[in-house]
Parts: C-alpha cells; structure tokens; sequence
C-alpha cells in the first residue's frame, strides 16, 4: 500500500506549515482510496491551535456535499506538528478513525499514515505523482 500524492500537493503542505511554524495547520485530503487528488487548507478552530488542530466544521461539511454530488471524497487530512515528530502523537491516536489517511508534517519532514479501528496507525510510503 502507498499513498499517491502529487509532488505539488506534498510541497503545498509543507510551505503551509512552514509559514506558520507556531501553529498546527490542518487540511483536507481528498480523492479517491489511497490517491489524493487535491488539498485543502482548512482554519484550525482548536482552542490551542499550537497544540492541536481541529478542522473547520464548514471546510469538511462543504467537502462532504461536494463529493455527494461526484466530487472526490474526504479520504483524510493533512496536520503540522511545530514542536514535534512527523508522527502520530496520542491526542491524534485518541482521534483517529479507521481507513483515515493523516499526512503529520514536522520541520521539513512529511509522513502518511492510514489509521486503523483500535487507535492504531500504519506508516504509509509515498508515492510521488
């Protein structure tokens, strides 16, 4: 299993997070299985956005009406750990859902990962488009 992403989306995310070191920012990642088509930054309505991040309720309800109508499908999301690992931390284990795809970006660094039913990740590679 790999994660297809366009170059320009996985670079779109990581500028995103460059820009704002001191925050989580936070997105959609929509398509279709295991292939994102496109990225949409969303504003992180978290109380403590420099902890956390929670998506925007009107971006995801807004992706969910589109990809009813036949747009792509919210497959996952996309977040920015400033002071952290490009990886899963608790608070998002205890959030997680399982078949959610989570690209976690920290410095310059970006990882996907497909969350599982039991709070559990699996490390998804790459496959650049």
């Amino acid at each position: 299993m790999r994660l297809e992403i366009s170059r320009a989306a996985l670079d779109a995310i990581r500028a995103e997070a460059a820009a704002s070191p001191d925050v989580e920012v936070c997105g959609l990642l929509l398509g279709r299985g295991l292939q994102v088509e496109r990225v949409v930054p969303c504003r992180n309505v978290a109380a403590e956005p420099r902890m956390a991040f929670e998506i925007d309720s009107q971006a995801l309800i807004t992706a969910h009406k589109q990809a009813r109508i036949g747009g792509p499908a919210v497959i996952g999301h996309y977040h920015s750990h400033p002071t952290g690992k490009a990886e899963p931390s608790a608070r998002d284990a205890a959030s997680a859902r399982g078949g959610e795809v989570w690209v976690i970006v920290a410095d310059s660094d970006a990882t996907a990962w497909l969350a599982s039913n039991d709070a559990t990740f699996e490390r998804l590679p790459f496959r650049l488009t």
